[in-house]
């Protein structure tokens, strides 16, 4: 009998989870007769009472959930790392607490799980969202899979199904500033593709402020490309060649006497120019730089400050 692990990050949900878990059990009843499932809710922080809620889920079914507590709130794919870690599974889901994502796709993807397939992902077509949330994720994945990440679905994804074996293979990466998901089809394994709706939240509101969606973006990129870093050679030789042209072309214009005072406005220009270009290339160092320390002093990704896990005397 194969073992599904649902592991669902929690950060202010205490609205949601009771509807959510309600939905994931109706779910199990369209999974294969003698299928198990084992939840894992890392509460990532939470400011509210979504651990006391956690608590009581639980302690009414503690052979199946598992419950992490993190001292501190170090944003969803972390608490996603937490769970893997935790998640005993033969196969392992991600799925946010907010149900954007239905849960009610989860039977489909673990059939392709059982026909052999390591990898399943659910793609992001269309979203019940507004004009400037849709852009935005847009341009986010175009961009990813234009200088990143060429093998994963147009629309993005965060509702994912995979196999143990990539599970265990991400664990050990242990990877800092990153994009936990995106970990999966860097892999390089197979995997299938099954489109949806995003729907737009009922319950509560989103804590997925502009900052957070920055920072993911910058993570991803850095993480999965060195586009940033040739785009600075490439710019700079661009400079360079422009430089030398204009440098060819002044010393014309001198030994031709075509130049009889040398102009404010045109050095100021350069000058700017040429400084922005500098601090730019030395913000996009800087970032590089600063992960390769982070990764070099190997503290911690997340610390967790409770775990409520009785399995042990069940499975």
């Amino acid at each position: 009998m194969a073992l599904l692990s649902i592991i669902i990050p929690c950060y202010f949900n205490e609205e949601n989870l009771p509807v959510t878990f309600e939905r994931l059990q109706r779910m199990e009843s369209d999974l294969p007769t003698g299928t198990r499932v084992e939840y894992v809710f890392v509460d990532d922080g939470s400011g509210d009472q979504t651990y006391r809620v956690l608590e009581g889920i639980q302690q009414a079914q503690p052979d199946r959930v598992v419950l992490l507590k993190l001292a501190g709130n170090v944003g969803s794919y972390n608490a996603i790392l937490a769970g893997m870690g935790y998640a005993k599974g033969d196969c392992c889901t991600v799925i946010s607490a907010d149900l954007q994502d239905p849960p009610e796709l989860i039977p489909q993807m673990f059939a392709y799980w059982e026909q052999g397939f390591k990898l399943v992902m659910a793609n992001r077509q269309r979203r019940k969202e507004g004009l400037l949330k849709r852009v935005l994720a847009g341009v986010f994945h175009g961009l990813i899979r234009r200088f990143a990440l060429k093998n994963i679905p147009p629309g993005g994804f965060d509702f994912v199904l995979f196999d143990q074996k990539l599970c265990a293979e991400v664990v050990q990466m242990d990877e800092k500033n990153t994009n936990t998901l995106f970990l999966l089809p860097w892999l390089g394994y197979p995997y299938v593709n099954i489109p949806y709706v995003r729907q737009e939240r009922e319950i509560g509101r989103s804590r997925w402020t502009l900052a957070k969606k920055v920072k993911l973006f910058i993570d991803s990129f850095i993480a999965f490309s060195f586009f940033p870093i040739r785009m600075i050679a490439v710019s700079g030789l661009v400079l360079g060649i422009l430089a030398m042209g204009y440098a060819l072309y002044i010393l014309y214009a001198r030994l031709t006497g075509h130049i009889d005072v040398e102009g404010w406005s045109a050095l100021m220009l350069v000058i700017l120019l040429v400084s922005s270009f500098q601090m730019i290339a030395l913000g996009i160092l800087g970032e590089y730089l600063w992960r390769t320390l982070d990764a070099v002093r190997k503290r911690p990704n997340f610390v967790i400050d409770q775990v409520k896990d009785d399995r042990n005397q069940f499975v």
